[in-house]
């Protein structure tokens, strides 16, 4: 594992992160570079080794969690509100490896109390890695005090 460019990336994470969609700490870490369409949310990203799991490929519950921010920031950039993931299903297809890799969040169907979400994952060979498919609540509205 390169432990050097490990603690640059959370230093750089520590640094330049805000409470903020798509400046967060983990985003910041995972150096996730979001894009937007009308119907769609991108994220490029490095493979890092330092995000590896033991069989040497990127861990799936980063995977997992790339997958999540592309739906979430797609709720929030196309209705001005995120939500909260109520399920989500992942079906890993292959090993993501070096030296990047794309997810692409889309819209299934919106609700008025739930929306269907998809989101997917290429290699950068622009070969599928991973499907997923997840339920998601809109966000509450902040109650009266």
């Amino acid at each position: 594992m390169d432990e050097t460019a490990a603690r640059q990336a959370f230093e750089q994470a520590l640094e330049t992160h805000e409470p903020a969609f798509g400046t967060f700490f983990l985003a910041r870490l995972l150096e996730l570079e979001i894009s937007y369409s009308d119907e769609a949310c991108s994220i490029a990203f490095p493979v890092r080794d330092f995000l590896f799991n033991p069989q040497g490929s990127l861990h799936g519950g980063v995977i997992a969690t790339v997958m999540d921010i592309s739906m979430g920031h797609l709720l929030k950039h196309a209705f001005g509100a995120g939500g909260a993931t109520l399920e989500m299903k992942l079906q890993y297809l292959r090993p993501v490896l070096p030296p990047s890799a794309t997810c692409q969040g889309c819209l299934l169907r919106r609700g008025r109390n739930i929306s269907f979400m998809e989101s997917r994952v290429w290699d950068a060979e622009g070969r599928l890695a991973v499907h997923a498919t997840a339920t998601w609540r809109p966000a509450q509205p902040a109650a009266a005090g």
